[in-house]
């Protein structure tokens, strides 16, 4: 008999304020078609004045309990994927712990930028099969509006701000690739590409948060090289193909090179859940985001195969496969 930690809910929640592409031709030397055709992206969400990546997460988190029929009292531990916390510290996962009236288990943050997410799930899958859980929200959020650089039009057209977050619980499995739950999971750093995706501040260099700073081609052909790399791994972990999977869930940062994986992969893009033009790039809470959107489309069904991947700063990239 064999653990598996498998998906018992899901949730998301965006931001109020949706912003156009439109919007930023009033101040940019840019134009919704040139955003348009270079990201996929046509609009997305920013977060009020006050509202705080932690809010995001609750909000997310309260609506994965609900959709999971559970209650935070049916929680051991809290995982959330960010680069854009509240503070330095506390962890934004223990100030979702707060809001949530949970005054047991455990919280923590994981950074991993955009790939935080797949980072996060990887965790929370060892925590639970090791036994020190049983059941564990998984969020990923971000205020990534907070540190734009609003003078960069290469950089601020492309992210937005959101929250996605799933329930895993355990559940026995046979040990097969058949089985519910997360079946495999790849994890990959190079810190030799930096320079490619940072933030120019922090805690010990400037004191200050700083702003996005990034290198569009450079990173583009590094992202669809090692997306579909990590991918293969994970699929083969279990032996299993491309062609076995129902529904990717990539990343959402660029629909050139969501489209330049699955190519790679040799898989139609109909099999690809896609929420990039709507929300932009929201980097931890991107997958999460996109999972919630898949099922509650009705795209995303119990025993569908399914296969997230991710690439962020670092450079950090990693898959996981799981069968819904």
């Amino acid at each position: 008999m064999t653990l598996r930690a498998v998906v018992e809910g899901i949730g998301h929640y965006l931001p109020d304020r949706v912003v156009p592409n439109s919007e930023f031709e009033k101040t940019l030397d840019t134009t919704d078609e040139w955003i348009r055709t270079r990201s996929g992206i046509e609009r997305r969400r920013f977060a009020a004045e006050g509202q705080t990546t932690s809010d995001l997460a609750v909000r997310a988190a309260r609506a994965a309990l609900e959709n999971a029929g559970l209650t935070p009292d049916d929680i051991d531990g809290i995982i959330v994927a960010t680069s854009t916390p509240d503070l330095t510290f506390p962890s934004v996962a223990t100030m979702v712990q707060k809001e949530l009236g949970m005054t047991h288990g455990f919280g923590f943050d994981v950074q991993a930028v955009c790939a935080g997410f797949i980072f996060a799930l990887t965790n929370a899958n060892a925590l639970l099969i090791a036994g020190q859980a049983k059941r564990l929200l998984v969020i990923g959020a971000e205020t990534f509006s907070r540190i734009m650089d609003w003078n960069d039009r290469s950089t601020c057209v492309l992210f937005g701000d959101g929250a996605g977050a799933l329930v895993l619980g355990l559940q026995d499995g046979t040990g097969a690739n058949t089985d519910r739950g997360i079946l495999s999971a790849d994890l990959n750093s190079d810190g030799r590409y930096r320079d490619m995706l940072y933030v120019d501040g922090g805690v010990s260099t400037t004191g200050a948060a700083g702003k996005l700073r990034m290198q569009g081609n450079p990173l583009f052909r590094q992202a669809v090289e090692k997306l579909t790399s990590t991918a293969e791994t994970a699929l083969a972990k279990v032996g299993l193909t491309g062609t076995d999977v129902d529904w990717i869930v990539p990343h959402q940062a660029n629909i050139r090179i969501i489209q330049g994986t699955a190519k790679k992969m040799g898989l139609p893009m109909d099999r690809v859940i896609v929420t990039v033009q709507d929300h932009g790039n929201t980097s931890a809470a991107s997958i999460p985001l996109a999972l919630s959107v898949g099922v509650e489309t009705g795209k995303i069904k119990q025993g569908d195969l399914v296969l997230s991947e991710a690439i962020g700063g670092g450079l950090a990239w990693g898959s996981v496969l799981l069968r819904w």
